[in-house]
């Protein structure tokens, strides 16, 4: 499972295992596990699941809301997969 880090919107970076799923034209086909929003300074917390909402840790986007998909680097993957364990 590749993980990356996107950006969805101007002061919105994720960090996220993503997978590519097939989907109908118009229907949602990037499956985003256990996302994590970027905070500054290294904190980083879960994206929707945090919230009183939602226990979900799997979400649906299309692709077209995504900016940009770029490589964590290595600390930042070590630190995602330290919380995503607990």
């Amino acid at each position: 499972m590749e993980i990356k880090c996107i950006l969805i919107n101007i002061d919105n970076v994720l960090i996220t295992q993503i997978e590519e799923v097939p989907s109908e034209l118009g229907e949602p086909d990037c499956k985003l596990i256990k996302p994590y929003r970027f905070l500054g300074e290294g904190k980083m917390q879960p994206w929707l699941g945090d919230t009183q909402i939602t226990d979900q840790t799997e979400f649906m986007m299309h692709s077209d809301k995504i900016l940009t998909i770029f490589d964590p680097t290595p600390e930042v993957i070590k630190n995602y997969k330290k919380l995503i364990a607990e």
